[in-house]
């Protein structure tokens, strides 16, 4: 009965694995496959789902007789522009409330982190009156700013915990041998952090550049992302451009993977 039980173990666990990749991937394998079908094999009659010959008119319309570079230069200038602002205020931010004998720092991250639970529709039409009040209404910046709204209270919640994980001792020695808080922070600090600082700069970066219902109210073609781009096209074409947007942040994620999981386990296990 025991062997039973040690054989059908790895069994059930190798088969929930399959089944949750199975789950994540078929949908963007589908979206994939059906950007590479003809018109007819897309809505043809017992569905066609691998049995088809595949075509690659699609993606060579997409990217040569429509503007999608450019709304992906901007996707990509938006996501980067807000993370490096988040990240750098949010750190700083984070350090000054853990580091600092702050009254009321608890509540205060705690007040931070309730403005990133405001969902975006509740906070867009505040949002657009001060673009359109400052003239930032279909610019990059402007998204920038928007997208930095919701972007920095995250990145001060969860610094703040890895700083605070952090042990104490560092600062002191540092503190000892005559250094500044700020040189405390950048030269002894910032080396422990930047695990964390990749990892959180990667959920910057995925919810900046996935973000639509704000993009498509302060944007009309000057600073258009590609999740807006994308909404406007055909079925085809569509598949295809989301299959496209997938592609640079997978790239990313892989190439950061091992500092994306230490940075999510820092201060994990303590002594």
């Amino acid at each position: 009965m025991d062997n039973k039980k040690e054989l059908l173990r790895p069994v059930l666990f190798y088969f929930i694995v399959a089944a949750i990749i199975i789950y994540f991937i078929f949908p963007i394998l589908y979206m994939f496959l059906t950007s590479i079908k003809s018109a007819l094999d897309i809505w043809a009659i017992p569905p066609k789902l691998f049995i088809f010959k595949p075509t690659f008119k699609t993606w060579i319309n997409l990217f040569t007789k429509k503007p999608i570079l450019y709304y992906l230069y901007n996707s990509i200038a938006v996501a980067f522009g807000t993370t490096i602002i988040s990240m750098v205020f949010g750190t700083l931010a984070a350090y000054g409330l853990t580091m600092f004998r702050i009254k009321g720092a608890n509540e205060i991250s705690l007040f931070i982190l309730l403005i990133r639970v405001i969902p975006p529709f509740a906070a867009v039409t505040p949002i657009f009156l001060i673009m359109k009040r400052f003239g930032l209404l279909d610019t990059r910046f402007g998204l920038i700013i928007a997208h930095t709204t919701f972007n920095l209270p995250f990145v001060v919640w969860m610094m703040r915990e890895f700083i605070l994980s952090l042990p104490v001792e560092i600062e002191e020695a540092g503190m000892v041998d005559g250094l500044t808080r700020l040189q405390v922070f950048y030269k002894l600090l910032l080396p422990l952090l930047r695990p964390s600082i990749m990892a959180v700069s990667i959920f910057c970066i995925i919810f900046s550049w996935s973000e639509f219902l704000i993009a498509l109210l302060l944007t009309q073609t000057e600073a258009k992302t590609m999740p807006v781009a994308i909404a406007e096209l055909p079925w085809q074409q569509a598949s295809a451009a989301g299959t496209a947007i997938i592609i640079p942040v997978l790239l990313l994620a892989i190439f950061v993977q091992k500092y994306l999981i230490r940075g999510l386990t820092f201060g994990a296990i303590k002594d």
